[in-house]
């Protein structure tokens, strides 16, 4: 059994963020490597382990760290497969690891997940390998399912202690829970037409600057992809109208800004990755990096750097080119080109 996933360790004390990372995907049935490896201290071991790695089939990456967490970013750099960034509360609430690993330069994305969340590390991981794998795809809906039905187990808990003399109840009909159906894009016409790649979800037109970035690359990498600018909040119909008609595609890419309530609504609907960016409209961005990023468990969101529209695209290639040579191919040379970037 080879292991599709390495989990790189900053240190031994990050092993209890690792641990949330190893049940998931033991519950996933993944097989997983595991590593302790600083990206200061040991410099020549993560490189080796990342490229050793690489050519031995491992598919993703999870850098867990804390404090200036550099080492998912090295990962990035030393490899053409996603990498999952994990950072970890060492100091400063482990914001300082947040912004090492999530504000990365182009081309070297890190799918950023919040703060010790080593569940939805893992579960991102298994999501990126889920487009190429319809078994782990189904395992991952179980586990989504496990999910909701403890939120009813904690609501009935919870209301079952209430006993206040104003406490009235409504009847309140829950929605079952059910399969997805999946539907073909339809054009004006009704014909069927080829099903793109990538849903690129831009909350407004002001996003729209962040947005062509990333549809350039996107382009520039051969990736079809859909683009509607649509907002949850002023919109709810019609964002779960296209989400709904968006089933078949292999991941998202929501830009927004302020509280970034589209990549919320993304993981809400569908089960594949998402790819959060998050725009600068206010407080530098800072607000809608934080509303995307701590994300609860079993609703990952893979953030990538305040307006790195650009690192979105790479991340969304990197991801597809598991299975398709000739988009790894392309990725490889864009990296390899990197220094041009600078």
């Amino acid at each position: 059994m080879k292991p599709k996933i390495m989990i790189l360790l900053g240190s031994a004390s990050d092993f209890k963020i690792a641990e949330k990372s190893l049940e998931i995907l033991e519950q996933l049935e993944l097989a997983y490597d595991i590593r302790v490896a600083s990206a200061h201290r040991t410099h020549e071991k993560v490189k080796q382990i990342v490229i050793e790695s690489t050519h031995q089939g491992v598919e993703v990456f999870i850098g867990i760290a804390g404090l200036s967490a550099h080492l998912p970013g090295m990962i990035a750099a030393n490899t053409h497969r996603p990498v999952v960034g994990v950072p970890v509360d060492v100091k400063l609430g482990g914001m300082d690891a947040l912004f090492a690993s999530s504000q990365m330069p182009f081309p070297a994305p890190v799918a950023t997940v919040g703060i010790d969340r080593g569940d939805n590390g893992a579960l991102l991981a298994a999501q990126i390998i889920g487009i190429h794998d319809e078994t782990v795809r189904n395992r991952i809906s179980k586990l989504r399912e496990s999910y909701y039905k403890k939120v009813q187990r904690d609501e009935s808990q919870l209301v079952g202690n209430v006993e206040g003399d104003y406490y009235a109840p409504n009847k309140i009909e829950l929605p079952k829970i059910e399969k997805k159906v999946f539907h073909s894009l339809k054009t004006e016409e009704g014909a069927d037409k080829e099903i793109p790649l990538v849903a690129v979800i831009p909350g407004s037109y002001s996003d729209m600057k962040i947005a062509k970035k990333t549809t350039m690359f996107l382009d520039r990498m051969g990736i079809s992809y859909d683009m509607n600018i649509i907002s949850p909040i002023r919109y709810p119909e019609r964002f779960e109208d296209y989400m709904e008609r968006m089933n078949e595609v292999k991941l998202f890419i929501a830009i927004s800004g302020l509280s970034a309530h589209v990549t919320g609504a993304v993981v809400a609907l569908s089960e594949k990755p998402v790819i959060g960016v998050p725009c600068p409209m206010r407080m530098g961005g800072l607000d809608a990096l934080l509303s995307m990023v701590n994300m609860p468990p079993g609703v990952p969101v893979g953030t990538v750097g305040v307006g790195n529209g650009g690192n979105a695209a790479v991340l969304a290639a990197e991801m597809l080119g598991i299975e398709n040579k000739d988009l790894e191919d392309r990725v490889k040379r864009l990296k390899s080109r990197s220094a041009d970037f600078n």
